[in-house]
């Protein structure tokens, strides 16, 4: 988000353009947020309570991890379906070859991350360096990863090791809600990552490729690595859904698809490319999830659950456009 320059003359005049800039920004999702925990609060005397702060949290975050990653191509001006392959292929191998306790922990991590980078790398390799439309390219490859998974795993079944499972569920020494450590640990990177040459050069080329391209940046390794950087988030989802779910699926990515770029609109970022951010995304994804929970504590049959989402929305990004517009001519 950029900086606003405010005239310091004329206080009065500068109010309209906070309030655009509030809610066009994070302000619209946040109170978009609020108000819907707020309903859910109504509903569930407990949803206060840490233990449903922490299942709250479990849930969204497969999806802020697999959005957040997907809000970094659609900021470069790309879209990117094979984030539901990787779920699937990083959920299956996790199921079918547990390994337990800490170490095997840390292991299924880099493993999960390893899968992300890879299939990064050839969406990356296909968009960035052969010219091959996002959409066409990462379609290929999540028709392929599906595949692969369905090789590994050809109905749901097996079992994540006990200790993911369990301890990625669950509260760091007994406080902190590991689902929020690792929420808190990506978007400290994202902030290093919108700071550094890479995150400046990443809208730049959502913005305008032609003109980034001019003005001396490699669009080609940008697009590379930015495919790169959401297999890594998208490898993180995987992992994180194992350890909820407890047990595979080779199609476990499938349902998450289209929620990510629900989540990437509803959070504010544009689908044009060159503005927007992960922590709105993430918001976005929060609030997706939030809603779930609010339609099933109100007894709203889960077949509308879709219906609903899209009307939220919907409402919103027409909102967001709206102000969007509204502070451009002001």
């Amino acid at each position: 988000m950029t900086d606003m320059q405010i005239d310091v003359r004329s206080p009065g005049d500068t109010r309209p353009a906070l309030l655009t800039r509030f809610i066009t920004g994070a302000g619209l999702i946040i109170l978009i947020y609020i108000s819907l925990y707020a309903v859910y609060a109504a509903q569930q005397p407990k949803a206060l309570s840490s233990h449903s702060i922490v299942a709250l949290l479990n849930n969204t975050v497969p999806l802020a991890l697999a959005a957040a990653g997907q809000a970094i191509i659609v900021i470069s001006r790309g879209f990117d379906l094979s984030v539901a392959g990787v779920i699937s292929i990083t959920n299956v191998v996790l199921a079918v070859w547990p390994l337990e306790g800490p170490g095997g922990a840390a292991i299924s991590v880099l493993i999960c991350l390893a899968i992300g980078i890879t299939i990064g790398a050839v969406n990356g390799y296909l968009v960035a360096m052969l010219r091959l439309q996002s959409i066409a390219a990462t379609l290929a490859t999540m028709i392929i990863c599906q595949g692969i998974a369905l090789v590994i795993l050809k109905a749901p079944g097996g079992w994540v090791a006990e200790w993911i499972s369990y301890e990625m569920t669950g509260r760091l020494v007994g406080v902190i809600p590991v689902s929020g450590l690792v929420l808190g640990v990506v978007l400290l990177v994202w902030i290093w990552i919108r700071r550094s040459a890479f995150g400046i050069s990443l809208y730049a080329i959502g913005a305008d490729e032609t003109s980034a391209r001019l003005s001396g940046i490699d669009t080609t390794r940008i697009r590379f690595l930015a495919h790169v950087v959401a297999g890594c988030a998208y490898g993180l989802a995987g992992f994180m859904l194992s350890a909820q779910t407890a047990t595979g699926n080779p199609t476990s990515g499938t349902p998450l698809l289209m929620l990510t770029f629900a989540a990437v609109a509803l959070g504010g970022t544009s689908l044009s490319g060159g503005r927007g951010g992960v922590f709105v995304t993430m918001m976005g994804a929060a609030t997706l999830t939030l809603l779930q929970k609010v339609l099933f504590s109100s007894g709203v049959s889960s077949f509308y659950t879709g219906m609903f989402q899209g009307v939220v929305l919907i409402l919103a990004v027409v909102f967001s456009s709206f102000l969007v517009r509204l502070g451009d001519r002001k």
